[in-house]
């Protein structure tokens, strides 16, 4: 396995360590009266990891049309690692480490709603990830994609979004 790819999954294994860490600290915690600060936390991380699942590919798009190796391609592979490490990761990590938390406590764990929001965010998850390896790749000047690609994966975060929203506030089932 190369050393950049081991770095890799090594930073994925402890981001999940984290998330459980705290899953599992809150659960043993149980502090009263803190459901509510939870989950303002928890809205305030899911805003920040859209914010960065809609503008990342939005800076791919950009990207897309400067000459590798120039000034402006290098200051968007700045911007993108940035934005990735900086917000996207660390919201997300947040967001699922709450969202369990309070699916624990808020005793939804048998809701139908909430089995299918997370298959939802599951899916986010994987726009994610995928997310990190387009910012791999530009990084090391390898895109293979175009401009209308990324407008098209734009709009995917968007979507689940939409259905994430609507379960959680409408609980249809």
């Amino acid at each position: 396995m190369p050393p950049d790819t081991r770095q890799r999954w090594v930073r994925a294994a402890v981001g999940v360590g984290a998330v459980v860490a705290l899953v599992a600290a809150l659960a043993a915690w149980h502090p009263a009266g803190l459901y509510l600060w939870l989950k303002a936390f928890h809205i305030m991380a899911v805003i920040s990891w859209m914010a960065g699942m809609l503008y990342l590919p939005r800076l791919f798009v950009y990207h897309c049309g400067a000459e590798p190796g120039s000034r402006q391609s290098e200051t968007f592979k700045i911007m993108e690692r940035r934005l990735l490490r900086g917000i996207i990761n660390p919201a997300m990590v947040v967001t699922w480490a709450l969202g369990l938390w309070l699916a624990y406590d808020g005793a939804w764990l048998s809701a139908h709603w909430l089995h299918t929001k997370v298959l939802l965010v599951l899916a986010l998850s994987g726009i994610h990830g995928m997310l990190v390896r387009w910012t791999a790749d530009f990084a090391a000047d390898r895109n293979r994609r175009s401009e209308r690609f990324y407008r098209i994966i734009n709009e995917i975060p968007a979507v689940l979004m939409v259905g994430i929203v609507i379960l959680v506030v409408i609980k249809p089932f």
